[in-house]
């Protein structure tokens, strides 16, 4: 068993590392131009060649899109009444709750562990959470909602395109799919290159406070996961993929959202690092007992 988990866990882990070496050896990386390269043409390349091409059911991606909206939308009221209660801001922290990093580190770690099928689900899972990242998650950091910047998301197309031809089985030329393909595959070493990179430019604030919310975080989560995967009586691979997606940390998109609406980034970097380093400890046994 300790093979098999060390094997899905340290490509993810072991680039991320190299990411994060290449920033302290004083190497330069440009994180702005490598994340707007994924994901305006990566991600959504991998989105629409994965949901046309891998022999997985419509009705079972159509769960799992359904499964993660209600999963977000319960993080989301769970995670307001307990940022209530101990009354912290909810514009800083309700976001990070809400949305988990399942592109850096949820994909690869759904192919690596599920195999093609589960890669499927898992970029089901993360493009309905991006999508609601870009419409309910900006009305968490800005108090506004906006579907414009849902509309100038590629994601939303190639989401969009990908699930017409599912729904209507329609035949995607070769060449097409061979395309996205092709360039989709760029998108998970880069993903997790750059969650490494990331990782070793920011900077902890607070660290006791974001060692306990990480720990809160994570209880949360997984407690509303568990609860809304028995309601929704998701089963087998579904239910794997599900569970172990809503195990990752929060996304690192959070941070740049946090900065771009100033809703104490340094705070929300913090909980972003120790949450992080926290799934590196928790995420081998979370795949122990699904697998």
């Amino acid at each position: 068993m300790f093979a098999e988990l060390f094997s899905i866990v340290a490509p993810v882990y072991l680039t991320a590392a190299l990411g994060f070496l290449w920033v302290r050896f004083g190497r330069s990386f440009d994180t702005r131009m490598i994340t707007e390269l994924v994901m305006l043409v990566g991600a959504p390349c991998l989105v629409f060649s994965a949901l046309v091409q891998l022999e997985v059911e419509r009705a079972s991606l159509l769960r799992m899109a359904i499964a993660t909206t209600i999963v977000t939308a319960a993080f989301g009221l769970v995670g307001w009444l307990v940022l209530r209660s101990l009354k912290l801001p909810r514009t800083t922290y309700l976001a990070p709750i809400m949305f988990g990093n399942t592109g850096n580190l949820g994909l690869p770690i759904c192919l690596f562990a599920f195999g093609e099928a589960g890669l499927a689900l898992g970029v089901c899972f993360f493009a309905t959470t991006t999508l609601l990242n870009f419409t309910v998650g900006l009305w968490a950091w800005s108090g506004r909602l906006s579907v414009r910047e849902l509309l100038e998301t590629p994601l939303f197309h190639a989401t969009v395109l990908a699930a017409l031809a599912v729904a209507f089985e329609i035949r995607v030329p070769r060449w097409i799919q061979n395309t996205t393909s092709i360039i989709g595959q760029m998108t998970i070493p880069l993903m997790a290159f750059t969650l490494g990179v990331t990782l070793a430019r920011l900077r902890l604030a607070h660290v006791w406070r974001s060692t306990w919310l990480s720990i809160v975080r994570f209880v949360l989560v997984m407690g509303t996961a568990f609860v809304v995967a028995d309601l929704l009586g998701l089963t087998g691979l579904e239910r794997s993929v599900f569970l172990v997606d809503c195990a990752m940390p929060p996304a690192v998109i959070n941070y740049l959202l946090a900065q771009k609406y100033e809703r104490n980034p340094l705070e929300v970097a913090g909980l972003v690092v120790v949450s992080t380093l926290l799934a590196f400890l928790v995420l081998p046994a979370i795949l122990a007992w699904v697998l």
